[in-house]
């Protein structure tokens, strides 16, 4: 008996030691439930994602997330600089895949095996410094030693000299602001820095980007002035009293007293921006479209924009058209357009609102074009791509047009516009009017009120939604065809198609009883009544190209004067980039327009020295006349171009 006791005893103890690490290790009720540290096992990870800060020559730091495929060697890097959070930019979702971390735009080059780098620009997120919007090039308005320029430099340097698994050889793409810091770069570019490909590049904010078109501000922008400039993080869109902001900015007055109530005379760049209405140094100095046209050509740019991009229609096609004198050999300068939103580009390419392309637009160019330029510059050994000089999609025939040059018909080629006049009875035609200025069927007029100006899109007007703001270009333009103070000029019914590919030049020969206008120009394809297997489109009226010019700078951008009222004047300007073709049963429309809100801010008519701070009694109706006749003809200059122009050419020269 004692011999069990004994090894009772002495299983029990040996039980007792064997469970004793488990009864020690017990997580004690009273821990916290949220511990120290976690760190996320990254085994199954098929990449490495590492956070670093890289100095720039001045000693502040950049956050950067650089993202490697594992087991990559001999690598490609692609760089984004961005405003928008690196972090978030380098996961768009919670995966083990590269694939699905990183933006859809990206899935191409993640398939080959590229490196990819996020960063954020200087005072913005977790990187050190101070942020400015659409930071100056070191000069006149920016006296420190640093700009975008001088840390992509020093980003890249750094690069190529600490991410192991690469090839020592970077490209850049990225869209809008981030477009913006590609062609930053390219001024003084490292000699690393292979290929680039701006899209949808923030080039000139007064003239036709971001904050204006041809003087006319875009209220739209205070909210991205609230989310930029006041934190360093994401900051937030201003509330609203009402949810249609039609009536929002209509019952705060003036552009400025918008500002002012939400509190945006704390935010130095409205400030900056309020302080410079006209076009003068202050926003001459930020054109990069200038910039690039005094810089050497060492880069090969392929220049990429939609043609219904509704926030930076300006930067691409002229930056490229600058750049393109200095291409002699056509190989450095590429323009692409495809028929896309604002970076539209980097997702899903097959509709724009109720418009249906042929195939996924967007894929096809990142996969077919975008990829080989890329390879052929930074993957040792890739083949010579097959890139052609101008990539534009024709959104009227619906298919990609490959081409050697662009535009293809302007007032200085060798294929001229061609004038399409507006008449009398409301008609267009390409010939010219004969009826002299004499009589009161020479003009049509209207009433602009600016207590009832002219919606941009159908109300109610929600500044949070997204997606009536990335289509609102393609809209239906009957919801104002009709009233009183819109007029539509139309041909006849086409029964051969019209082709333009080019830019649509305005000679609007106008009067007013004000002493300042805006004045909206709108070139429409309208559809037969009736259209096969898409009812809903039938007696669309689709804006091909649109825009607004503020009349106080018809004799100059750099200085405002007043309009001498009751007088003929002609007010000329461009439209954005067309590559369309008008077909057969369809029409031609032109809309003439005072105002565009609340997109725009509202022209009193009345002169004022700064239109940001008119005062209520400045507004005042007006009484627009649009003339078309002999000797006071108001036209749009087309480039018109024969419908089987060369197209798909080869480009075996690249």
């Amino acid at each position: 008996m004692m011999f069990v006791s004994s090894l009772r005893r002495w299983m029990l103890a040996v039980v007792l030691v064997a469970i004793a690490p488990a009864i020690h290790a017990q997580t004690s009720a009273g821990d916290p439930d949220v511990p120290g540290k976690y760190t996320a096992p990254t085994a199954s990870d098929d990449y490495i994602k590492r956070d670093v800060m890289i100095p720039m020559r001045d000693g502040v730091k950049l956050h950067t997330v650089i993202v490697v495929p594992k087991g990559a060697k001999n690598a490609p890097m692609i760089l984004t600089r961005t405003p928008y959070e690196a972090s978030k930019r380098a996961e768009r979702s919670r995966s083990q895949h590269m694939l699905d971390i990183l933006p859809q735009g990206d899935e191409v080059f993640v398939r080959d095996g590229y490196i990819r780098v996020f960063q954020d620009i200087r005072g913005k997120y977790e990187s050190e410094g101070d942020y400015f919007m659409t930071r100056f090039l070191r000069g006149p308005f920016n006296t420190s030693n640093t700009d975008e320029s001088t840390d992509a430099y020093d980003t890249i340097d750094w690069l190529v000299k600490n991410v192991p698994e690469s090839n020592g050889k970077v490209g850049m793409l990225g869209s809008s602001y981030e477009g913006f810091t590609v062609v930053e770069a390219l001024v003084n570019p490292h000699p690393a820095l292979k290929v680039a490909a701006p899209m949808s590049p923030m080039i000139d904010g007064w003239m036709g980007d971001d904050w204006f078109h041809f003087g006319a501000f875009r209220q739209t922008n205070f909210d991205y002035f609230t989310d930029q400039t006041t934190v360093r993080g994401e900051g937030h869109p201003i509330p609203r009293e009402g949810y249609d902001d039609y009536t929002n900015y209509l019952r705060s007055g003036s552009a400025g007293d918008f500002a002012k109530a939400a509190g945006l005379d704390q935010l130095p760049w409205w400030r900056k921006t309020a302080e410079h209405p006209a076009y003068d140094a202050f926003w001459q100095a930020q054109a990069l479209d200038r910039v690039m046209a005094a810089q050497p050509l060492k880069v090969p740019i392929m220049w990429i924009q939609g043609l219904w991009d509704q926030e930076d229609m300006w930067g691409a096609i002229h930056s490229y058209q600058v750049v393109e004198p200095k291409d002699t050999a056509n190989n450095m300068n590429f323009l692409v357009m495809g028929p896309w939103r604002h970076s539209g580009v980097n997702y899903d390419g097959s509709s724009l609102g109720p418009l249906k392309w042929d195939g996924d637009t967007a894929l096809q160019f990142r996969r077919d074009v975008l990829k080989p330029f890329f390879d052929q510059y930074l993957k040792d050994g890739a083949p010579k791509a097959n890139t052609p000089p101008v990539f534009i999609y024709n959104t009227g025939a619906n298919h990609w047009d490959r081409l050697k040059s662009w535009p293809l018909a302007c007032p200085d080629c060798a294929t001229k516009s061609k004038p399409l006049y507006l008449t009398t009875g409301f008609g267009l035609s390409f010939t010219a009017p004969s009826q002299k200025n004499s009589s009161a069927s020479a003009y049509d007029e209207y009433v602009s009120d600016p207590q009832k100006p002219v919606p941009y899109i159908p109300r109610p007007v929600d500044a949070a939604d997204h997606v009536a703001w990335t289509r609102w270009l393609v809209d239906d333009q009957r919801f104002v065809d009709g009233r009183p103070d819109v007029l539509s000029y139309t041909t006849p019914t086409l029964t051969e198609p019209v082709r333009i590919s080019g830019t649509p030049v305005v000679n609007l020969v106008a009067s007013t009883t004000g002493t300042d206008s805006d004045w909206v120009v709108k070139l429409i394809d309208v559809y037969p009544d009736q259209v096969p297997s898409q009812k809903e489109m039938g007696g669309y009226q689709l804006a091909v190209a649109m825009d607004i010019f503020r009349g106080r700078y018809r004799e100059s951008f750099e200085t405002a004067k007043p309009i001498a009222a009751n007088t003929p004047l002609t007010y000329k300007f461009i439209l954005p980039t067309t590559n369309h073709v008008f077909q057969p049963g369809h029409r031609i429309m032109v809309q003439v327009q005072s105002s565009w809100f609340p997109l725009y801010d509202r022209n009193p008519q009345t002169f004022v020295p700064n239109m940001f701070f008119a005062k209520p009694g400045d507004y005042v109706k007006a009484t627009q006349r649009i003339y078309h006749a002999d000797g006071a003809a108001s036209f749009i200059d087309l480039p018109v171009v024969p419908v089987q122009q060369q197209s798909f050419s080869p480009v075996a020269e690249k």
